[in-house]
């Protein structure tokens, strides 16, 4: 259950402050539900707006304003998945989830970008976990986040969904057989940055043999570039033609630099170009091999990565 946040300690209306700490926590939820962070922030803002255009009476009769905001976000998150499949197919290409970058690298190109927009990373935010939600029903999806990662009870969750505790409860069940049947074995922290190295390298020597060996035989390959930057409009499938793929790619590497980061929460690769993030790769393992690899380029999806234009070569 959602609790009213502490009141700030800077002099401020207490009411005020409580009900904007709540920011952080929405602006969390909303990410997972959607996979995409301006989604996520136009949610967040809209949610306040409602709040904002209460009367008085209305907020002071409200005991737990963070759990009202929280199931505003949520009945909007859910409407906004329930069209989300129809925006999607008039989208140019394969659609990934927006990667974020590590805190402390964050780069907020709007001009006082606030703090609280970041999402906090965790295993409930990595690209594998993010696909896997992409392959949810609205319902599905928005009762799974609610119970198992924000530890909503589903008697509230079910106000959100608009179904029965119950059936709540099943929905939430089947999003983790889901979650189950697509995690891969857990690998360390050290052992996964390790191979995205050794990727990294390879690639860049044209190692193929090094390359084979690092992938999967089943890997795939999926780009993101929405129409706005140059990227493979279908997945590749199979470490062959990947290679062959990554090869051709190369000779595109003598202009850009690749830098090990972390994509949401797990090691990942970036490619800049004078300083500017024009391709970010997350990385999904199977044992000590690369599973799946997802190349995101729509420079829409990149804006935490860089405050610079946009750039249109891979």
């Amino acid at each position: 259950m959602v609790t009213q946040s502490e009141p700030g300690h800077d002099g401020s209306d207490p009411g005020l402050s409580a009900i904007m700490n709540e920011r952080r926590k929405l602006i969390n939820l909303a990410y997972r539900l959607l996979g995409s962070l301006a989604d996520a922030e136009d949610v967040v803002q809209e949610t306040y707006a409602r709040w904002y255009a209460l009367p008085q009476p209305q907020q002071d009769a409200i005991e737990a304003p963070g759990a009202w905001l929280t199931k505003v976000a949520g009945r909007i998150c859910l409407n906004l998945l329930s069209s989300a499949r129809a925006r999607r197919e008039t989208y140019v290409g394969e659609w990934i989830p927006e990667p974020l970058p590590e805190p402390t690298e964050w780069i907020d190109a709007r001009p006082g970008g606030d703090p609280a927009d970041r999402v906090t990373l965790d295993e409930s935010v990595n690209m594998a976990f993010l696909v896997v939600l992409e392959s949810m029903t609205p319902a599905e999806r928005v009762a799974f986040i609610l119970h198992d990662v924000f530890s909503y009870p589903f008697a509230e969750v079910a106000e959100i969904v608009g179904r029965t505790p119950a059936a709540c409860r099943q929905l939430a069940s089947s999003a983790r057989r889901r979650i189950r049947a697509a995690q891969a074995p857990a690998a360390r922290a050290a052992e996964r940055a390790g191979i995205v190295r050794d990727f990294k390298q390879a690639w860049e020597a044209k190692d193929i043999d090094a390359l084979i060996d690092l992938l999967d035989p089943d890997a795939t390959v999926i780009a993101d570039g929405g129409g706005a930057a140059g990227a493979l409009l279908h997945p590749v499938q199979g470490a062959e033609q990947i290679v062959r793929a990554l090869v051709t790619l190369a000779g595109r590497l003598r202009h850009l630099t690749l830098l090990e980061r972390t994509v949401n929460g797990r090691p990942g690769l970036v490619a800049q170009r004078d300083g500017v993030t024009v391709t970010v790769y997350a990385f999904d393992l199977a044992g000590d091999r690369i599973k799946h690899i997802w190349a995101i380029r729509n420079p829409d999806k990149l804006r935490p990565w860089t405050a610079g234009p946009p750039c249109e070569h891979t």
